[in-house]
């Protein structure tokens, strides 16, 4: 007969094969939208496409990532994901064509943001599973920084102030390193039980961390 003390030993064994469930499931998937996320990147830059403009990009991310919210717990969120990621593909590439062919050395910034966008992730993603830190207490901070921040950003493309937006960027690399940290300790205490949406966050982060370095490093490189 099973009594209380049993099953109480239980229950965390049991959580513990839930979370690491959710934390494979959201790397995995995270690995497949990156790629699929840079063929649609460089599927842009092949065809020489241009960049949407602020407001459809705006209208597309929010909208996909509304449908992706909406079915998160059924297959379909998986579609939607995909659709988000390859979209958000799609914006990218023209942004990296720019710097690759309008900047000197512009190949070598792009590396260069991208080795520095995976190290930083995987850097700060081994602390938090290593640590075991939690990190909630971030998120009130990290949520009212991203719509500063957002607006802002918002402000320094319509008005064209380039002093506004390097400022933005350098907000995004630390908002977004605190979201990556935030996530990852979210999903190893059990905050976050959906894969689909902690691969979101994740890929946001990344995103969002990737066009940050690459613009401070064109500023700084010699983009005026």
């Amino acid at each position: 007969m099973i009594n209380r003390q049993t099953l109480s030993a239980s229950r965390p064994a049991v959580e513990g094969v839930e979370v690491n469930k959710v934390l494979k499931n959201t790397y995995a998937l995270l690995s497949a939208t990156l790629i699929f996320s840079g063929a649609t990147a460089g599927l842009s830059m092949l065809m020489n496409w241009p960049h949407p403009g602020l407001v459809i990009t705006l209208v597309g991310y929010f909208g996909l990532l509304f449908l992706a919210g909406r079915f998160r717990n059924s297959s379909l969120g998986l579609v939607f994901v995909f659709a988000l990621t390859g979209f958000m593909g799609l914006t990218l590439g023209p942004i990296v064509g720019y710097y690759i062919n309008a900047i000197p050395n512009g190949d070598q910034l792009v590396m260069t943001a991208l080795g520095g966008t995976g190290v930083i992730f995987l850097g700060l993603s081994a602390y938090a599973l290593k640590s075991r830190k939690d990190f909630s207490f971030m998120g009130g901070m990290l949520f009212a920084g991203i719509l500063v921040a957002f607006l802002a950003g918002l402000g320094a493309a319509v008005f064209s102030i380039p002093a506004l937006s390097l400022a933005v960027s350098a907000m995004f690399i630390i908002l977004m390193s605190g979201m990556i940290l935030y996530q990852t300790s979210a999903i190893i205490h059990g905050g976050e039980t959906n894969y689909i949406m902690a691969t979101i966050t994740l890929y946001v982060s990344i995103y969002n961390l990737f066009l940050s370095l690459l613009q401070l490093l064109g500023i700084f490189g010699g983009d005026d």
